[in-house]
């Protein structure tokens, strides 16, 4: 199973280019945390003392926040997973997150800010998988 955790550069290509001027864009990340915190590599932000994937996304969240905030993005919904009730009984999921970006340009900015890059570390350490699915909203849908 190929385990993805960060985008790649043709992914984010056409990410901008399908999102652009579409306004507000609506992320659902499905979260699978590792049992041990990966921090190889990472030895900068590595916790004094050993760490869940758990415990780790939690420091990336609590760190990632505040950045958020600053470009207008916010949490819509954090919560708990495991199977689904239509989809592959093979994949399961941890965690949740759904976050909503005013636009492209400020999830840009965000992905960019010099103090968020300092801590999605704890976000490689923490996750063994991820999807991140972006979405704009259909106002008419009748």
């Amino acid at each position: 199973m190929n385990k993805h955790i960060d985008a790649n550069p043709e992914s984010g290509k056409k990410f901008y280019q399908d999102f652009h001027n579409k306004g507000k864009i609506v992320m659902l990340n499905l979260l699978k945390f590792r049992q041990k915190a990966d921090y190889t590599n990472l030895g900068q932000i590595k916790p004094d003392n050993e760490v869940s994937g758990k415990e780790a996304y939690k420091l990336y969240m609590k760190n990632t926040l505040p950045e958020l905030k600053k470009v207008g993005s916010r949490i819509i919904y954090y919560g708990k997973s495991n199977g689904f009730l239509i989809g592959p009984e093979s994949e399961k999921w941890d965690a949740i997150l759904i976050v909503e970006h005013e636009s492209v340009l400020k999830f840009m900015e965000f992905a960019k800010n010099k103090n968020y890059l300092q801590n999605v570390g704890h976000r490689t350490a923490g996750l063994e998988d991820s999807r991140l699915l972006p979405s704009t909203e259909i106002k008419n849908y009748t």
